[in-house]
């Protein structure tokens, strides 16, 4: 029998179980709007979870960070304030304060998505290349970036797919107009995920992370959970 070894991998994940697992029945008690109110908390913990549990922080980590928030904030600031990217939005309060009508947890949650999305694709093309090695099957350099950059796109987007709905109703941000949410919002997702993707894959440093794949599995369990319950 294998022995179970905890480690901070082990530390961060149990962290973030029990905070999503507690936030998911507090959305069905009265206490509803506090577990609500106190989702900035939630999302700076596993930002600081992550950083805890990232063994190769170094400058190209530094510089990665820097670009998701800033291209994030950015393109929000856009997007809120001339409806040219995503579509017409605005953000609620919950999120907190920021710049130009987008909170700054904004541009750490492209962070957050960015880095699962990547380290998630990174591992599983870890593997496919192994089998592929095994089979004497020969993947290009370009065949391997443009398949981790539209593969890591692609479940970026999904992500923001299952939690559209739920933050809408939790009143982290609303779609104005119709209501509805447009092809654009999931459109400029994929587009700007594929950008920060390549900086991801291209920039050097460690992309192994434990925590960060069992942090996104969490979050889409729990967002698709809400989605379906609440």
């Amino acid at each position: 029998m294998k022995k179970w070894k905890i480690n901070r991998f082990t530390v961060a994940t149990f962290i973030a179980i029990l905070f999503h697992v507690s936030g998911f029945i507090g959305m069905f008690t009265s206490k509803s709007n506090w577990f609500v109110d106190n989702t900035p908390l939630n999302l700076l913990i596993m930002f600081a979870l992550i950083l805890w549990t990232d063994k190769g922080k170094n400058a190209s980590f530094l510089a990665f960070f820097l670009i998701c928030f800033a291209v994030g904030m950015l393109t929000e600031i856009i997007g809120v304030n001339t409806s040219l990217l995503f579509g017409e939005y605005e953000y609620g309060k919950v999120l907190g304060t920021g710049i130009l009508d987008v909170p700054w947890l904004i541009g750490i949650n492209w962070f957050t998505v960015m880095y699962c999305s990547g380290v998630v694709i990174a591992h599983l093309h870890r593997q496919i290349e192994q089998k592929s090695s095994a089979a004497e099957i020969l993947l290009t350099p370009r065949v391997k970036l443009l398949s981790f950059i539209f593969d890591g796109a692609l479940l970026a987007t999904f992500f923001d797919f299952v939690l559209e709905p739920v933050a809408i109703k939790l009143g982290y941000w609303k779609w104005l107009g119709s209501g509805s949410i447009p092809f654009s919002n999931y459109l400029c997702w994929f587009l700007i995920s594929s950008l920060l993707l390549t900086v991801f894959k291209l920039l050097s440093f460690p992309k192994h992370n434990q925590f960060a794949v069992h942090l996104l599995i969490i979050e889409l369990l729990f967002f698709g959970a809400l989605r379906t319950f609440l």
